[in-house]
């Protein structure tokens, strides 16, 4: 009897192990052992989608917080994308949807879930829309990370990571596309982005140089009593002013738009 209450509390103790590690069984993601068919790989419709409720909370990984954005409309981005595949394959995507490595889905660290997001490879043109459902990649130099599919379709397999620009695709509730999220017409010919205002004005300045080298533009404080306003620009359009504030939202949910 004691030798078998031992055998049992072994299997047991073996069987908890395997369940508990079997979705890191493999240490390093890789390529699968074939590429996507063509029928997995089809181009997606975009269409409205109502947010899941798995997946849109602020959340925090390795030390780092994540701010999820409320919307998305208007939102555009330009950095380098990576591909995930056989490690997550089969696994629970942050949603809650089953990962296949094989369709046209990505992961961002951001963007509501789900979003559709138009993805150009800027190395060689090749354009795709993805289904994000996924959060990732958590690295500082990447923007996004595609499946294994969307990156055969945009031909970085080899390369392993890309430069992209990516554009979120925006629907109402009734279907309808909002084809043009920001002002299509440059109804305002200068403006520039209000960021905070702060009472430290050595520490306003080291923030508004350091915003300056990271979005390529000009920037100033304008000091207001005690208080000293970072603003970027001014710049010569909305679309300009608008493109900025969609990169600066989620460090500076405040910002908005200043008309000179």
């Amino acid at each position: 009897m004691r030798n078998i209450i031992i055998i049992l509390s072994v299997f047991i103790i073996a069987s908890c192990g395997t369940t508990t590690n079997s979705r890191y069984a493999m240490r390093h993601d890789k390529a699968p052992t074939r590429l996507p068919t063509a029928d997995e790989i089809i181009d997606i419709t975009p269409k409205y989608e109502p947010y899941s409720r798995g997946g849109n909370k602020d959340y925090t990984v390795r030390g780092i917080s994540y701010r999820v954005m409320k919307s998305a409309v208007g939102y555009t981005q330009e950095g380098n994308a990576s591909w995930y595949g056989s490690k997550f394959h089969g696994h629970l995507t942050s949603n809650g949807e089953i990962y296949n490595m094989y369709t046209l889905s990505a992961a961002h660290k951001n963007l509501p879930l789900p979003s559709f997001v138009k993805v150009t490879n800027l190395n060689n043109g090749k354009t795709i829309t993805v289904r994000v459902n996924d959060r990732g990649p958590f690295h500082h130099d990447r923007i996004i990370d595609l499946s294994y599919g969307a990156a055969h379709r945009l031909d970085m397999l080899k390369s392993g990571t890309t430069r992209v620009s990516i554009e979120v695709l925006t629907f109402t509730n009734n279907r309808s596309p909002l084809t043009s999220p920001v002002i299509a017409i440059e109804i305002k010919k200068n403006c520039l982005v209000q960021l905070a205002a702060i009472s430290n004005k050595i520490n306003a300045r080291q923030k508004i140089n350091q915003l300056t080298v990271i979005h390529q533009v000009s920037g100033q404080l304008e000091q207001a009593g005690q208080l000293y306003r970072m603003q970027l620009g001014p710049l010569d359009n909305y679309q300009q002013c608008q493109a900025i504030l969609n990169k600066v939202t989620l460090n500076y949910p405040k910002a908005f738009i200043k008309t000179i």
